[in-house]
């Protein structure tokens, strides 16, 4: 007899396909449940179609709100997300039931070709002046705080997009996430995937979110053979930092946290939008504390004036 059949929702971008196809193939080989894709449309999506970043307003959500109603009407039994985009409290009737093995969380700095061949592989080493393309805030934040000299510019879209038109001019060079670029098998972009001292990444990043209905009990069992301890207790102290700043999802706001010796290590930042201000903060607790963790590198950070940081990232949006 076959097992019933898992029905998956996910967003239908290249990249979205790609990371659950491997979620669900995983899933399948460790319990046997086939998995049937059904792709879902989010208003993030369409921001994407258009070549758009969220920016101001209520921007929590907007590529997992329609797979919430999805889950919550039936048509799917659980759905995969990229776990930056998931909001950092949600309805208390889904569940986070795993995050599997996280990929590289690093940011990738991507060099247009034709610098190929001058030696362009590290942010220090960009020509004075060069323009470097992110729509993210904490990317802009962090690159300005070491480099004022550079230009950016705001360029949104699915990946493929954005490598054409960094191709076509639009920039000198390109900041991304290394695991999405893995994902989509073009590793071979990425000039220098940059460490935790260069760049620290958004709270969440390579880190997957498998999310279903607290009731169904049989989807949360099947689901929970993918969790991995260490990859949910990282993203869990670096969603928590996040929360208890109030920073939501657009704010200038890099964490990175580690499994080291049965330990969690944690660092965060906060930025002034312009990168000129920047406050930073580490701790390390017990893997099975990092709530507390994130939290507690939080509450120091805002003892120091990091609300202000914060406030000023919300004026800059609108």
């Amino acid at each position: 007899m076959t097992a019933q059949i898992l029905r998956m929702g996910t967003r239908g971008s290249a990249l979205a396909r790609a990371q659950s196809g491997d979620a669900a193939a995983t899933l399948t080989k460790a319990t046997g449940v086939p998995v049937e894709t059904v792709l879902v449309r989010t208003e993030g999506d369409q921001l994407s179609t258009e070549g758009r970043a969220p920016s101001g307003g209520d921007t929590v959500g907007v590529f997992t709100r329609a797979l919430d109603e999805a889950l919550r009407g039936g048509t799917i039994d659980f759905a995969v997300h990229s776990l930056k985009d998931l909001p950092t409290e949600t309805g208390e009737d889904l569940v986070l039931a795993a995050v599997p093995l996280r990929a590289d969380s690093r940011d990738a700095l991507v060099v247009a070709r034709r610098h190929h061949g001058e030696g362009i592989s590290t942010i220090a080493a960009l020509p004075r002046g060069a323009v470097v393309a992110t729509s993210s805030p904490r990317r802009v934040a962090q690159l300005l705080n070491v480099r004022p000299d550079l230009r950016t510019v705001s360029l949104a879209g699915n990946v493929d997009t954005r490598l054409r038109k960094l191709e076509e001019g639009v920039a000198d060079a390109l900041l991304l996430a290394c695991a999405g670029l893995d994902r989509l098998g073009l590793s071979d972009r990425i000039s220098r995937r940059l460490e935790p001292d260069e760049l620290l990444s958004a709270p969440g990043q390579g880190a997957l979110a498998m999310v279903c209905l607290g009731l169904d009990e049989r989807t949360r069992g099947l689901l929970a053979t993918q969790d991995d301890l260490p990859s949910r207790a990282s993203a869990a102290a670096e969603r928590s930092f996040l929360n208890a700043l109030r920073g939501g999802c657009r704010a200038p706001v890099g964490a990175w946290a580690e499994v080291v010796g049965g330990r969690l290590r944690l660092r965060g930042c906060v930025l002034s939008p312009d990168g000129k201000e920047r406050l930073d903060a580490r701790g390390e607790s017990p893997v099975g504390e990092a709530e507390g963790l994130g939290k507690a590198l939080a509450e120091e950070l805002l003892a120091k004036g990091a609300g202000r940081l914060v406030a000023a990232a919300r004026d800059w949006e609108r």
